[in-house]
């Protein structure tokens, strides 16, 4: 409790521009983790809808009912079933023309489903950017702080006549939680954006396999009719 209390103090008495300092960082660690778990349930939705999809589409049954069971939902579509319906529209609007080359239906209904899977991506990678930035400035915003610290701390001891180690060490450990403080917000921004962007990279083979598959499907359609 007195170690608790004396960080405190040592906070509360720091220079304005460590104190600066350490409320930056706070907020940055503040809104990283609420990121962090924002985008946690954000992946996990994603990974169960993804197993989902692939389950209900592949189970069989006529694709025009599966489209229209996908259209009739109320919920934004996200991640296969965007994509899906992306390219299932545009293979209707393009199949609406009996003389239009098979191939060229199956190259736009691709191109659409590559259309929809980038923004699908583009979702999931919303507010990354924050945590590399956090992960990567932070380390040197608390630096800052503790080389002002450490800069103010001297600078006053300069006109002592004489320092001891109590005289010393409270400024001293006032400008090192700078440090602490932003090691703090770095490490696991820094975690969470690998492990996030390791997941975006998952997802993305994903809905790359599934617009080959579903491609090969319609080519296979096609070329019987």
């Amino acid at each position: 409790m007195n170690s608790d209390l004396s960080v405190i103090e040592l906070i509360l008495t720091a220079s304005l521009p460590v104190q600066a300092v350490l409320l930056i960082l706070l907020l940055a660690s503040i809104i990283s983790w609420a990121l962090i778990f924002h985008k946690s349930a954000v992946f996990r939705r994603a990974r169960k809808g993804a197993r989902d999809f692939e389950a209900s589409f592949w189970a069989g049954g006529s694709l025009n009912e599966f489209y229209d069971r996908i259209s009739r939902k109320a919920r934004p579509r996200e991640g296969h079933e965007a994509i899906f319906e992306a390219g299932f529209r545009e293979f209707q609007r393009l199949r609406s023309n009996e003389d239009r080359d098979p191939v060229e239906v199956v190259n736009g209904v691709e191109r659409a489903m590559r259309v929809a899977s980038n923004r699908q991506l583009n979702k999931l990678e919303e507010s990354l950017q924050f945590l590399a930035t956090t992960g990567s400035v932070s380390p040197y915003i608390g630096l800052f702080g503790t080389v002002w610290g450490i800069m103010v701390a001297f600078m006053n001891l300069g006109g002592m006549h004489s320092a001891t180690l109590a005289v010393i060490a409270p400024p001293i450990a006032e400008a090192l939680i700078a440090t602490a403080m932003g090691l703090f917000a770095a490490i696991p921004a820094v975690i969470a954006y690998n492990k996030y962007t390791g997941q975006v990279e998952l997802l993305a083979g994903y809905y790359d396999d599934f617009i080959d598959e579903f491609s090969g499907l319609l080519t296979r359609q096609l070329g019987g009719k």
